[in-house]
């Protein structure tokens, strides 16, 4: 029997050793990142059966098991994805922002300092110093437009470097949980008494790793688990970790993209594989946010110019001649997948600058139909042969031969800004004047007026020949004379539009039979400024989007949308920090490590294991005994 007490106690001090050896080291992880906190399973060890009954036979150590929920541990990680994924986006958004909406070096101040010189020269048509000015204030505009498609840009190429950061990251910590993988699963433990540590270990990489991009992951019979990455993307599949590649897209070599290897070659993955986490925000923003706003930015640049040079040729310079083309008016952008098997080409030219949208668009070539497909919202159009217009571009196979799948990008307002500058200068060319003039006849006995009229086109320009209005008063209509082709009679209705040939006039009042009106080329007007008029009416006409808003109104829409969308950010990201602080408090209240518990369970061990010495001392005493007794 004190054979058996002297295994009792021996039992005892192995099981409160194990218990100070346990305690001991949560106390030593305190601050150790990752750690979950361990404690000691026991169990009563076999009883011995005897004739009087089962007799314990002491203790005996199960395992060492981590203080782990999964269901906590899947609340974090979703909570810490989605703060990175949050944090990532408004780091850029508030760049964008603080560009966009600053009020001195923002776009407003130039358009209005621009126009504020066209007004100048539309009071002193002929003042060369009104005009210069105009000319000063145009390349300043122009220069606006580039600096900040310039900030755009610098954007763009920050967020490609991290994403490539965040690539090599990734890769590097797949490589790290596939190691450990196969530590675990060649480990001498069993599922009832895994290595605990290497379990920590792996399980701060995957929550290293979900602060990049999304991560899932599931366990397999030897205790390794799988990785997957946003959407689904295999990445650590056992002891094998998936490598992969960031460089130049195949479709848009500005932006980076992310590719993985096949046995075909690298094949390039959807941003919108890779959800959550920094990388999710980083291409969230540079292919929503930052791609929307530079197009807005790009279609106001090309509006403007457009839209000023049509005008502008519809005027005269101080030389009598017509206006040329104020501003050089960007061209869209077609980008050619660099994998395209065909030698097509494909053209894009912008046919109607006010149907514009926002959006970049896709030509996929298949089994002979052209699909044009609209980024921005995923609306599609087939077409069987080209060329094709669609929101203002026209789209045409310019030389080649396409091949099926072969793809091209339209980036119809990506780059006008940077490409947009002043046409002309010399102060003479800017087309103040109009081309023509009406004069009224000398011998004229009525009271009737006829405005200066309005030219929509110059196609017929200058007039090769005066036109003459003689007032037929029997019949009550204008009789015309000298126009080629010829046109008329109108008849009378004073203050109504007379229009032809790309002219329109008014007469207004009561005419004289005979009185006349003759339309002229404008010779020498110089002082004349209605086209100025109409150039600087422009500011507040709607040519944007359809005829919907001002130059400076799509501007402010868009700093609008980007400012409502950064604070959205901002108050999303607080709200989210606040959730990840409660999940990160639950789960450590659950698996972290509490020293006054530990000093508690120190106490506990120690009289543990000083109760089993006392047994074993009682059982030597016994022993002793026993001896004596039979000597």
């Amino acid at each position: 029997m004190s054979g058996n007490v002297l295994a009792i106690g021996i039992s005892g001090l192995n099981a409160a050793r194990a218990g100070l050896t346990t305690t001991g080291h949560n106390i030593a992880n305190v601050s150790t990142d990752g750690y979950t906190r361990q404690s000691v399973v026991f169990r009563s060890a076999l009883p011995q059966y005897t004739g009087s009954g089962y007799f314990g036979s002491g203790v005996e150590v199960s395992t060492v098991v981590r203080q782990y929920s999964t269901f906590l541990e899947s609340q974090r990680l979703a909570a810490e994805t989605q703060q990175g994924y949050l944090d990532a986006f408004q780091t850029q958004a508030q760049q964008i922002d603080n560009v966009l909406a600053d009020p001195a070096s923002g776009l407003s101040p130039a358009l209005q300092d621009f126009f504020t010189g066209v007004q100048d020269v539309a009071a002193n048509p002929s003042s060369v110093p009104s005009r210069q000015s105009m000319l000063s204030l145009s390349e300043a505009l122009t220069s606006r437009f580039n600096t900040l498609d310039a900030r755009f840009e610098e954007l763009r190429k920050g967020v490609n470097v991290q994403i490539e950061s965040s690539v090599q990251r990734i890769n590097s910590l797949a490589k790290q949980i596939a190691t450990i993988n196969q530590q675990i699963a060649s480990s001498p433990g069993t599922q009832e008494t895994p290595p605990n540590d290497l379990l920590d270990q792996r399980d701060a990489l995957v929550t290293q790793l979900n602060t990049i991009v999304r991560v899932q992951t599931s366990t397999q019979s030897d205790g390794s688990i799988n990785v997957l990455i946003g959407s689904g993307q295999s990445l650590v599949v056992g002891s094998e970790a998936l490598s992969l590649s960031a460089g130049p897209s195949h479709d848009d070599p500005a932006n980076v993209s992310i590719t993985m290897p096949t046995p075909a070659g690298e094949s390039e993955l959807p941003a919108s594989l890779f959800t959550g986490g920094q990388l999710g925000g980083l291409l969230t923003f540079r292919d929503h946010t930052l791609d929307t706003a530079q197009n807005e930015f790009g279609r106001v640049a090309l509006t403007l110019a457009d839209s000023f040079n049509a005008q502008h040729r519809l005027g005269q310079d101080l030389h009598g001649a017509l206006g040329q083309d104020y501003f050089v008016v960007p061209t869209a952008q077609v980008q050619a997948r660099n994998t395209n098997a065909g030698d097509g080409s494909i053209s894009a030219t912008i046919s109607d600058v006010g149907a514009l949208t926002t959006s970049d668009y896709r030509v996929v070539y298949q089994g002979g139909n052209y699909t044009v497909r609209r980024l921005s919202d995923g609306t599609e159009s087939t077409f069987s042969s080209l060329p094709q217009t669609l929101d203002g571009i026209t789209m045409d196979l310019a030389s080649g031969t396409p091949q099926d799948g072969d793809s091209f990008l339209i980036q119809p307002t990506r780059y006008a800004a940077r490409d947009i500058a002043v046409g002309i200068s010399d102060t003479a060319l800017i087309a103040a004047a109009a081309p023509v003039r009406t004069v009224a006849g000398a011998d004229n006995t009525g009271n009737a007026k006829m405005t200066q009229g309005v030219v929509t086109d110059v196609s017929g320009l200058p007039l090769p020949s005066d036109i003459t209005f003689t007032y037929d008063q029997a019949a009550n209509e204008w009789v015309v004379g000298g126009a080629s082709p010829a046109v008329g009679p109108f008849a009378y209705t004073s203050g109504q539009d007379i229009s032809f040939n790309g002219m329109s006039f008014t007469i207004s009042g009561t005419p004289a039979d005979g009185d006349v009106f003759t339309v002229t080329n404008n010779t020498g007007g110089v002082a004349d400024n209605r086209n100025a008029l109409l150039l600087a009416g422009l500011q507040t006409a709607n040519t944007v989007a359809n005829g919907t808003a001002t130059y400076q109104g799509a501007y402010s829409q868009m700093v609008s949308d980007v400012g409502n969308q950064t604070r959205e950010i901002q108050v999303q990201s607080q709200a989210q920090d606040a959730l990840v602080k409660q999940t990160q408090q639950a789960q450590q209240s659950f698996s972290g490590v509490n020293l006054d518990e530990e000093a508690a369970n120190l106490v506990y061990y120690q009289q543990a294991y000083q109760a089993s010495g006392k047994v074993l001392q009682i059982a030597s005493q016994l022993f002793d005994l026993i001896l004596q007794l039979k000597q």
